[in-house]
């Protein structure tokens, strides 16, 4: 995955946990939500500065439509899967794979939340 595809897929599961959360009945859902989308936003510009920083510019940012799915933890389980998967193409670059740590801890706190506090 391109670094303009990883970002526009950042970029994605922020639309969607953004919608999720205004549309949840569930206070410790709303809450888990939108601690996720405020924060997945300043984790792209991280990856996106840094990758830049190391590589040159990446170009414009793939936009990504949502499958349809009701599951927001499915949806978060999936796009967790497309990340560490994309991280393998960086696995040299340690500042990257530091940023990919926030990443990953941001959807599995947010996935704890989800499943065991909603």
């Amino acid at each position: 995955m391109s670094c303009a595809d990883l970002i526009g897929h950042l970029f994605l599961a922020r639309d969607v946990t953004h919608s999720t959360h205004l549309n949840t009945r569930s206070y410790a859902k709303h809450k888990a939500l939108g601690g996720f989308y405020s924060k997945v936003i300043d984790l792209a510009d991280d990856l996106a500065e840094a990758y830049q920083g190391r590589y040159g510019l990446i170009g414009p940012i793939t936009l990504h439509s949502a499958k349809k799915t009701n599951n927001v933890v499915e949806f978060l389980e999936d796009s967790l899967k497309e990340i560490e998967e994309a991280r393998k193409e960086y696995k040299d670059d340690s500042a990257l794979q530091n940023i990919f740590d926030g990443i990953v801890d941001l959807y599995l706190s947010t996935l704890y939340k989800l499943k065991f506090l909603a």
